[in-house]
């Protein structure tokens, strides 16, 4: 991982270690976002780090396994990190949107957008 850009370490160490806390326990979500962290999730708005654990702790499954099959990750002229992940599940894929921001020594997130991408077999 030396070779890679710090901003694409970074990026993949926190899509490694969000969609673990997802899959596993998402009550322990509210670790890496912030009180102005906001949710975009299919649509519907959400703010504020309880706001978002709320929402994602009542997501209507259980248990979930996450296959990222493809991340890109860029540095903003701010200082900030852009993270783009994608599930090209034939069935059930999605995209989801990180926007990463190093406050007190600690990468959190402040904006995160998720779409599922469903797949049209008509």
């Amino acid at each position: 991982m030396g070779d890679k850009p710090i901003w694409e370490q970074i990026g993949s160490s926190f899509i490694q270690h969000y969609y673990q806390l997802f899959d596993n326990d998402r009550t322990q979500l509210g670790a890496i976002y912030i009180d102005a962290s906001c949710l975009t999730w299919e649509g519907q708005q959400f703010q504020g780090k309880a706001a978002i654990v709320e929402k994602l702790s009542s997501l209507p499954f259980q248990k979930i396994q996450h296959s990222i099959t493809a991340q890109d990750h860029q540095p903003t002229p701010d200082s900030c990190i852009i993270s783009m992940v994608a599930d090209e599940d034939p069935i059930m894929g999605f995209h989801q949107m990180f926007l990463l921001k190093n406050i007190n020594d600690a990468w959190v997130c402040t904006n995160d957008m998720f779409r599922l991408a469903l797949h049209n077999f008509g």
